[in-house]
Parts: C-alpha cells; structure tokens; sequence
C-alpha cells in the first residue's frame, strides 16, 4: 500500500524545486547566467528529478511492481501500470537521464540544456499530477 505521507511529503519537496525553478525561468537573462545562480538551478533540478525517481521507487515498491532495473525502468514501470501515460515516462526516462549527466558529469554540462530545462519544466507537473491522481484513487480503493 502507498503511503500517502511520505509521497505527499515528496510531492512537496518537488513543488518547492519546482517554484524555485520557475522564479529562476523569469528572472532576467544575468541573473540566469550568474555562476551561483546557474549551479542552484542545476541542484534543483537533480533534486526535482529525485523527487520523482523516489516516488516512481516508493509507488512501485508498494505495489509490487518490480524488481526494478534502474532509475529510468521505474518511470517505464509506472506506465505499464497506467500512473502514467506511455509519453509521459519516456520523458521522464529522460529526465532522469539528464539528472544523472548533472550529477555526475556536472563539469560538462551542456549550459544551454541547463537554460532549456529551466525555462521547461512541464514534464515534472505533469508527472506530480499523474502521481496525485494515482493515489486519491489508490486511497479510494
């Protein structure tokens, strides 16, 4: 069974990247490009991606759902179990690949990825509203 708390809990760490990020997408241009600045969005985006790597983990733990082969099979996973929609998890398949590029490629990032990434983040609402549905009807059962 999903434990609504702890996914709620990580739901709202994820909003909470998600504001940041979206103050960052509309600050001006410098401010973009600010070394510590830049370095704080590429944190909150791995940190947003975990967020949603945890979740895809916990939902598929509690549900039976594996063995899982890795971070990005969890999002696969997800799919085939209608959490999400087909489009959705190969999306997220590579959000979590770009995660791991941030973490651990960190000094070869891509710069104007970074940027894209900041001013598009859709795919992370859309993956929190797909797991917030998930478990209203999880709950009902």
């Amino acid at each position: 069974m999903v434990d609504e708390t702890r996914v709620s809990r990580l739901l709202l760490a994820l909003s909470e990247e998600l504001g940041f990020l979206a103050e960052e997408a509309a600050a001006p241009v410098a401010r973009q490009q600010d070394r510590a600045v830049r370095r704080g969005v590429k944190y909150a985006l791995a940190t947003a991606v975990e967020a949603c790597v945890d979740i895809a983990h916990h939902v598929c733990a509690s549900e039976g759902w594996g063995p899982l082969n890795n971070n990005a099979h969890s999002m696969l996973v997800l799919s085939r179990h209608g959490v999400l929609s087909a489009d959705l998890a190969g999306r997220m398949s590579r959000a979590v690949g770009f995660r791991n590029v941030l973490v651990h490629e960190y000094i070869e990032v891509d710069e104007e990825l970074v940027t894209a990434r900041l001013a598009d983040h859709g795919d992370l609402h859309e993956f929190a509203a797909a797991v917030a549905e998930f478990v209203t009807r999880s709950a009902e059962r």
